[in-house]
């Protein structure tokens, strides 16, 4: 697959669990192994299914923007504003997406939240 088709693939997977609120559909865009670098959420399509809902159960309103996206060969990096709830800071997210046969196959992330105050006028997006 291309980097645009994994960009493509990643970008519509992380909506349709995310802003969609539908889990079990972005589900279909992962690999027969799904390994997950991120501590609080389990291995596996189940796994992923389990840690979303469990997220939008606690925060039900959750919206993620996606800034922007790289791809280079098998990888895509996405930077991201999660937003737990409406007209919140939200979090600044770095997520990188390994992907195989035009499946997702590994996910690593970063988070930190937005802060009220700068030391710089730049905003983390």
């Amino acid at each position: 697959m291309s980097p645009a088709d994994n960009t493509a693939t990643v970008l519509a997977f992380y909506r349709q669990a995310f802003n969609d609120g539908e889990p079990e559909l972005a589900a279909a865009h992962l690999g027969a192994t799904y390994t997950q670098h991120n501590p609080q959420a389990p291995d596996g399509a189940d796994g992923f299914i389990a840690y979303v809902h469990q997220m939008r159960g606690r925060f039900p309103e959750l919206r993620l923007d996606i800034r922007r996206a790289i791809a280079e060969q098998d990888l895509v990096v996405t930077h991201s504003n999660m937003h737990l709830q409406p007209g919140d800071r939200g979090l600044a997210v770095a997520d990188i997406w390994r992907l195989a046969d035009g499946k997702i196959v590994e996910h690593w992330d970063v988070m930190q939240p937005v802060p009220d105050e700068s030391a710089n006028d730049n905003t983390m997006f």
